[in-house]
């Protein structure tokens, strides 16, 4: 099957285009055609090295983390899904490799996609919709009257989260940029903060919670917007203990992951706020309750740019460079 694969780690590297093995069918598995393929900066970051200590691919593979497509084959033992279904997934770790025709997931990583989308806005929503889901709802719990700064509005993550976060009753700020500001609020951001020209922590107080997506400078000054109790929930680093212990490293990178949260950790404690780095699961079961946010119109996908299949390398560049709105896709069918 054609697909895009990483030969060589490597900051900026191209995928190569070429041939690769029809990926074997386990019995817990469905075969997918793949119609479309999310990107998103994780992509490039696993292309660049940068987590290659903890999640360690041997090269040649294939690249790509979000999938909508059709049901081929099943295995013998999976039971919620059967060929001619259309899905969407963000496989698990391990076992991405989306920007190819085929790909075989496990079916507990997989869900219907929703009705009313194409299968370009399906493929966009799985990593992004489930990070959003899984810092809001799993993690911080968020509650109707609470008060949530969700950063880079505008971007795959802040699209979804602002509105997942609108509908679980919070009063939403954001950052965006001054022409992206129309966007973020018909999204349902009540509070946008212009990041080229104001600081948001002269501006925000009193925060319950801060989904932090941005450098360490803009973790630090994230404490000073919440309140005692509230919650630091950053997916961009840096990774913490508990991050290591679910993951199952070993122990010199549970030291690494211990140091390098130390500083954000003890600035945290001493305010009396819960720090905590999330790295998103798969997971079909809240992909499904995804769906039915989808189709009931709660939520809608947010696009900037569809490549085609042989431009993946233009969309992994395009994406890089932090102008998108929204998500990228590459349509493979």
């Amino acid at each position: 099957m054609k697909s895009f694969l990483i030969d060589r780690y490597k900051k900026g590297g191209a995928l190569r285009l070429g041939e690769s093995p029809e990926p074997a069918l386990r019995e817990n598995d469905v075969m997918v055609e793949i119609h479309a393929a999310g990107v998103n900066l994780l992509d490039n970051k696993i292309r660049n090295g940068e987590f290659k200590l903890i999640l360690p691919y041997r090269p040649p593979f294939v690249l790509g983390h979000d999938v909508a497509g059709t049901v081929v084959k099943a295995g013998p033992k999976v039971r919620r899904f059967k060929v001619g279904d259309e899905i969407y997934a963000r496989p698990r770790d391990h076992r991405i490799g989306t920007f190819a025709e085929f790909i075989a997931i496990d079916e507990s990583d997989v869900a219907l996609k929703p009705k009313n989308l194409t299968m370009a806005e399906a493929a966009s929503i799985p990593l992004v919709g489930l990070t959003a889901w899984q810092a809001l709802v799993e993690v911080g719990k968020v509650k109707p009257g609470q008060k949530v700064f969700i950063q880079a509005g505008s971007g795959g993550v802040g699209t979804f989260a602002i509105q997942l976060a609108k509908h679980l009753g919070a009063t939403v700020a954001t950052t965006t940029s001054a022409k992206n500001a129309e966007l973020v609020k018909s999204l349902g951001a009540d509070v946008v903060i212009d990041y080229t020209t104001q600081d948001f922590e002269k501006i925000l107080s009193g925060y319950d919670l801060v989904l932090n997506s941005q450098d360490p400078k803009t973790l630090g000054k994230s404490l000073g917007v919440l309140k005692p109790g509230g919650q630091l929930i950053s997916i961009s680093g840096p990774p913490d203990p508990a991050f290591a212990r679910e993951h199952g490293l070993n122990l010199f990178l549970k030291l690494v992951m211990r140091l390098l949260s130390f500083g954000i950790r003890r600035k945290s404690k001493r305010r009396g706020i819960s720090y905590s780095f999330l790295f998103m699961t798969a997971n079909g079961g809240q992909l499904g309750k995804i769906t039915s946010l989808i189709e009931a119109g709660d939520i809608r996908p947010v696009m900037d740019r569809v490549f085609l299949f042989e431009k993946t390398n233009e969309a992994l560049a395009y994406v890089e460079t932090g102008r998108a709105k929204g998500k990228v896709v590459v349509a493979v069918k």
